[in-house]
């Protein structure tokens, strides 16, 4: 095999297997499925009939309904995210050490259940404005993890310098610690943005048009493809709208701490009088995003009584998400492997497009991936119509990204000589992958596997629409029973699906205190 000189270290490095190239460039002929459904659907309408089904007033609605869901509830979330991580990890606030699990505990709850908390505290909630309150609820955790990790990391030097010259700790906080937050929280404001485009459950309880929602009443009520092919066409324009603005706003700086001398903490900022608001200020954050949705369905169960728990559908649902969970996390993890192994050992062109088109296929609506494999199958592969298969490859389009940051990180602290060294005492590649690579990556794997998993446990979209007849997972049960107002049975479904949910939330926790050296 022909050699090329990727120096790194000033060693020339053969290419990249073969077999490894195939696969990797079938994973990215998969993963191009959603996008090359919506284009060639889009192209195929022809632009007389796509132009009057996306120029027509009930598109303008839609788009104004979901542009001012994202308008305002980003910088929300923004706000309580910065606030709630600098008051955990800067302030004395009464109790600081044991925030950080607390702030995080809210993404176990899937935003469709507390669509069906705030409910049922309040029946009359709808508009734009319930949308807001429980899509804050639901993710402004996804700001503040990434924002109190960088915290952590932040060179306490450089905001004494500013004290020292005089400014005040609010001109210390907007001039010197917010443009060191900039990286992190236009990360988390992409993720919630995203979030907000692909949310189902939780807007279609609250009555609450958006994109996701006019699609999947569109597919389920008509079947019409063209008109629901062009909605998510009009979608995926506005997902990649956000990824170009995120990557336009984060530009190409960079903070890195390059002093000498060893790192250190930055001494916490005593409160004094304003601990107690500071710290009511939380409490009421957690009792609004994990308090009432806890209580919610602890009442209905009680109300439900020992009953809802004999439910026959109920253990079957258990046990086919964990099965779901289980083999989609795995196949996320085992084809994450390739992609990251070639992205760290043979950095360049092609594993940056292979990166690129994996980072873009999942930040599309999970809608639009299960629309793309309808047609799919339908057309070119019909036994495979609403099988087990293909629910798995729509949780690997959607989920693999969660692995490979994950597996990426743990490959980049492998060093390369241990599997030289196994490579020169006559080790088949196969072996020296197994007993050195698999091995030293195997924690990262784990945490990848488990986030994935944690995705597969509450996502509702995709799996309505794709799985077999008589296929029930927690999350789609759930939804069966809350359309038919059946709250009290529900309730044990959503209680499973936090109660799964919550140690794969303490893991994120625990790594992002781990990768800020906390």
């Amino acid at each position: 095999m022909p050699a090329f000189s990727d120096r790194l270290g000033g060693r020339a490095r053969p290419r990249p297997p073969l077999v490894l190239v195939l696969i990797v460039a079938a994973l990215v002929a998969v993963t191009l499925i959603p996008l090359g459904y919506v284009v060639t659907t889009t192209i195929s309408t022809g632009w007389e009939t796509a132009s009057a089904l996306i120029f027509r007033p009930r598109v303008g609605e839609l788009l104004v309904n979901t542009v001012s869901l994202v308008v305002v509830t980003i910088p929300i979330c923004v706000t309580l995210g910065v606030g709630a991580a600098w008051l955990v990890e800067r302030t004395t606030v009464f109790g600081f050490r044991w925030w950080g699990p607390v702030l995080a505990a809210p993404l176990a709850v899937p935003a469709f259940v507390n669509s069906y908390a705030w409910v049922t505290v309040i029946p009359s909630l709808h508009g734009l404005w319930s949308g807001v309150l429980v899509a804050t609820l639901s993710y402004f955790p996804l700001v503040a993890l990434p924002v109190a990790a960088t915290l952590r990391r932040l060179d306490p030097a450089v905001e004494e310098s500013a004290r020292a010259l005089g400014s005040s700790p609010w001109a210390v906080f907007f001039r010197v610690v917010v443009p060191q937050l900039r990286l992190p929280t236009l990360g988390g404001a992409l993720l919630i943005g995203l979030h907000l485009l692909a949310e189902y459950g939780a807007f279609a309880m609250l009555r609450f048009d958006t994109f996701t929602t006019a699609i999947l009443e569109q597919f389920q009520s008509t079947f019409n493809g063209v008109a629901g092919s062009m909605l998510a066409s009009v979608l995926v324009v506005c997902c990649l709208v956000l990824l170009v603005s995120e990557a336009a706003a984060r530009g190409s700086a960079r903070y890195a701490r390059i002093g000498s001398g060893a790192a250190r903490s930055a001494p916490r900022i005593r409160l004094r009088w304003s601990a107690v608001p500071a710290t009511l200020a939380l409490v009421a954050l957690t009792v609004l995003a994990l308090g009432v949705p806890l209580w919610t369905i602890v009442r209905w169960l009680r109300i439900g009584g020992s009953e809802v728990w004999q439910s026959a559908a109920l253990w079957p649902a258990l046990t086919q998400t964990l099965a779901f969970g289980l083999v989609g996390a795995l196949a996320a993890t085992a084809l994450a492997f390739p992609v990251a192994w070639l992205a760290i050992r043979w950095p360049g062109v092609f594993s940056k497009i292979v990166e690129g088109t994996n980072y873009v296929t999942s930040s599309l609506p999970g809608i639009v991936t299960a629309l793309a494999l309808i047609t799919v199958t339908i057309r070119y592969a019909n036994p495979l119509y609403q099988t087990t298969i293909m629910v798995i490859v729509a949780y690997v389009l959607m989920f693999l990204p969660r692995s490979l940051v994950s597996l990426r990180a743990g490959l980049a602290q492998v060093p390369v000589g241990l599997e030289e060294a196994s490579a020169a005492l006559g080790r088949p590649p196969w072996t020296t992958f197994l007993r050195v690579t698999l091995r030293l990556t195997a924690p990262s794997a784990a945490v990848g596997a488990a986030l994935v998993f944690m995705a597969i446990a509450t996502e509702l979209t995709a799996t309505l629409l794709l799985a077999p007849n008589g296929t029930r997972t927690l999350s789609t049960r759930f939804w069966s029973l809350t359309s038919e107002l059946d709250y009290a049975a529900a309730a044990p479904y959503a209680l499973l699906m936090i109660a799964l949910a919550l140690p794969m939330t303490y893991l994120l926790f625990s790594q992002s205190r781990k990768a800020a050296g906390a």
